[in-house]
């Protein structure tokens, strides 16, 4: 099941990357054309767009996914291990409402996202919007498999270290603020 979902997120990176490369040619090739040809793709406008949504929500589960999401691990960091457990628990509860909501008000906004198309491209706004119900779904699923970790008591030191911020070396850090 691990290797499933090792997988899985190893092609969720593998379509990050295509989307902004997608999106950072489309642009590139839209500036050309404006400014040398006077002219310019207006299809390129609005995929690079959702291609930017697209980036930034599949980006929010995969950073959930490996614990790259801003965290108060200066607060964490004061208590010992019952405390850390116990914030943990808490966080993933709180992400896990937040989520939830997310997922139920992309729900409700489907008939709405679903009615509309797009100026250029005419596709519907629900594979633009609809990318909520993966984001919500995603969260959703992690923190609860890490809360049931928690609850069952299989959670490692590691990673309470991790939540803690106190597995940070020099070189994490740097990649972290980049």
């Amino acid at each position: 099941m691990q290797r499933a979902t090792d997988l899985f997120f190893r092609f969720l990176e593998l379509l990050l990357i295509l989307l902004l490369s997608g999106m950072a040619i489309m642009v590139f090739v839209n500036v050309v054309l404006r400014y040398g040809f006077n002219s310019g793709l207006n299809i390129s406008d609005e995929l690079s767009r959702y291609f930017f949504v697209w980036v930034t929500f599949i980006g929010a589960v995969v950073a959930f996914r490996e614990h790259a999401h801003v965290g108060v691990e200066t607060l964490v960091a004061l208590f010992g291990r019952k405390g850390r457990i116990l914030c943990m628990i808490l966080s993933n509860i709180i992400i896990i409402g937040v989520a939830a909501i997310f997922f139920w008000g992309t729900w409700k906004q489907y008939p709405i996202n679903a009615s509309m198309d797009a100026p250029v491209t005419k596709i519907s706004m629900i594979w633009v919007y609809g990318i909520g119900f993966f984001t919500g779904a995603g969260i959703v699923l992690i923190a609860l498999e890490r809360l049931i970790r928690l609850l069952t008591g299989r959670v490692t030191e590691d990673e309470i270290a991790a939540f803690a911020g106190e597995n940070l070396t020099a070189e994490k850090m740097a990649e972290r603020s980049q």
